[in-house]
């Protein structure tokens, strides 16, 4: 019986419109209708005015065009504070004619555009998660605890957003744009712990979103950008209805040195396969502590902590997994517990 069999590869950019990598792909290792989604980071601050991420978006739009590639995701995380490398991640799939072994399954969906009074609300929760499930469904992920990881790309308020609520009389969650970025993180990530059933939907109210941290998703990845007025959705697990040597697992790092946790998901990985990549979240705990001792990264007027975490959490993972090029996303609301996140690592399996 036919299967589904994964691609993934990290490609180096020399900059946000640097497509050149993913085309050579085209030509080397895959074909253009196979690819399903990039996840990108780029070298902008990562707050409201990143515009890397849209011209990478838009550099990626012109690209598809000349390959009549449709329906792919783009999904880009701004900042690479630290040595973290800008890179592409780049996710295919292609149906092949061998039996399902059991190997990495990914799903992808959309949401339709979010109504700006949503944001940050309990509508914008149940949009993602009835996404997260269609895209669960369009992996063939056959139960949730094969799904261990979601990355998702959410949209933030400007304040011609915020006036198009006022003017028709309605109220945003809030008129500051950067703060709106953690309410739609935020509640982008509980739209995927309801589809996972890690929290029931009635229990989130409004208020809850960006201020009970007690609740979280442990495999959930959001990311907010003004390049996009929807949410593009990427579901990776795994699959017996699909072959080759990728897998996938994840783990849940308490803090943000918590690297037993990380090193235990890789250990029930295969120790001979090879890292293909490594997908994580990052963020400044908000104690203002790290195991009791303070820190300054929310005190700093100069910096945003989200690029204070990215820096401190991609060096931590660099150096247990001795590559730069990791997607590491700051700004962790909902994402795992206060000051910790999810990490999922992707390898290729021997044989």
């Amino acid at each position: 019986m036919p299967s589904r069999r994964a691609f993934v590869a990290r490609i180096a950019a020399d900059g946000p419109n640097d497509t050149s990598g993913v085309e050579a792909l085209f030509d080397a290792a895959l074909a253009p209708g196979d690819l399903v989604a990039i996840l990108g980071k780029t070298e902008g601050n990562g707050c409201v005015n990143d515009f890397t991420r849209a011209f990478a978006t838009s550099s990626f739009e012109t690209l598809f065009a000349k390959h009549g590639i449709s329906g792919a995701s783009l999904v880009m995380s701004g900042g690479t504070e630290g040595a973290l490398s800008p890179h592409w991640t780049v996710f295919g799939r292609q149906e092949v004619a061998e039996e399902g072994t059991g190997a990495l399954a990914i799903g992808v969906a959309r949401t339709p555009a979010l109504p700006w009074q949503h944001l940050g609300r309990r509508q914008q929760v149940l949009m993602v998660a009835d996404a997260v499930r269609a895209a669960i469904a369009d992996a063939g992920i056959e139960t949730l605890e094969d799904v261990h990881f979601v990355q998702i790309k959410c949209p933030l308020l400007t304040q011609s957003r915020v006036q198009q609520v006022e003017q028709a009389g309605g109220t945003t969650v809030t008129r500051d744009a950067l703060k709106s970025m953690g309410y739609s993180r935020g509640a982008a990530a509980l739209g995927v712990a309801v589809a996972l059933r890690e929290l029931d939907p009635d229990v989130i109210s409004d208020a809850d979103i960006g201020s009970r941290l007690d609740i979280f998703s442990a495999r959930a990845s959001t990311s907010a950008g003004v390049e996009l007025v929807d949410h593009e959705i990427v579901v990776l697990g795994m699959s017996p209805r699909w072959s080759g040597p990728l897998a996938i697992d994840h783990a849940v790092m308490q803090d943000a040195i918590d690297l037993a946790a990380v090193k235990a998901a890789r250990e029930r990985l295969p120790m001979d396969a090879a890292l293909v990549a490594v997908l994580a979240k990052a963020e400044a705990d908000p104690s203002g502590a790290v195991r009791g001792r303070r820190h300054t990264m929310l005190d700093d007027s100069d910096i945003s902590a989200t690029r204070h975490a990215r820096a401190f959490v991609g060096g931590v993972l660099a150096g247990l997994f001795g590559m730069t090029d990791l997607y590491v996303s700051g700004g962790a609301e909902h994402q795992g517990p206060p000051g910790g996140g999810p990490v999922a690592i992707i390898v290729e399996r021997q044989g």
